[in-house]
């Protein structure tokens, strides 16, 4: 059976220009924050940066209703940073927002997937937390092993994969550990171990430190 095509033109629909967003007054810049901190696990310093972005894109009406475009002006933008910022004060007061434990969670969370101390510096530096408390939740020197451990088994590095003993696929695998924030000596005795109960013997030399409860120094 055949089909004649059909003469009927196609109708398309004409898009019209979207408007800007609505500019942000208190209510809404609460709204928006209480629903992030509901939502994500975060630092004071990513919940200011939320609050700003989005202030940036939508500007600041304030209680006068002011015009959308003077809303994105300096003035207006300004006085809802600092709305923003009063907002930020708040949550952390009242402990909807606790970098202490943010900083906890997220380094503990990177050991676990096998990133060494130098990423969770970056990391928890990106997240706005000050640098004496990244100091105190950086791991120890056992689970700072524990950690290389975990990436070479996951990647099959060293004795956990094949072609550990060709210089050439040591060095991609040395480097790969290294980018994943290990020092240099724990990546090289890792990839070069002779088995793997050789490096999990490496890991235990260290013992058991305080990294789990956040305490322990950095040692990298």
């Amino acid at each position: 059976m055949s089909f004649a095509p059909s003469s009927k033109p196609r109708s398309y629909k004409r898009s019209e220009p979207r408007k800007p967003p609505r500019p942000m007054d208190a209510a809404r810049l609460e709204e928006m924050a209480l629903a992030y901190v509901a939502r994500f696990a975060t630092s004071a310093g990513k919940l200011r940066a939320y609050l700003r972005r989005k202030l940036r894109e939508r500007g600041w009406q304030g209680p006068d209703g002011a015009d959308p475009e003077d809303a994105r002006g300096g003035e207006a933008l300004a006085e809802g940073f600092g709305r923003a910022e009063a907002l930020v004060e708040r949550f952390v007061a009242v402990g909807y927002v606790d970098d202490e434990s943010f900083a906890k969670a997220r380094s503990g969370s990177l050991q676990r997937r096998g990133f060494g101390t130098r990423r969770i510096v970056e990391e928890l530096g990106a997240a706005g937390i000050e640098e004496e408390l990244r100091e105190r939740v950086l791991p120890g020197e056992g689970a700072q092993r524990r950690a290389a451990l975990a990436l070479a088994r996951k990647r099959r590095f060293g004795p956990f994969g094949v072609g550990a003993s060709d210089p050439a696929v040591r060095q991609k695998q040395i480097a790969a550990m290294l980018r994943a924030g290990h020092g240099l000596e724990a990546a090289r005795r890792l990839v070069s171990a002779a088995s793997p109960e050789d490096a999990e013997r490496w890991v235990e030399e260290a013992g058991e430190d305080e990294s789990d409860d956040g305490e322990a120094g950095a040692g990298w």
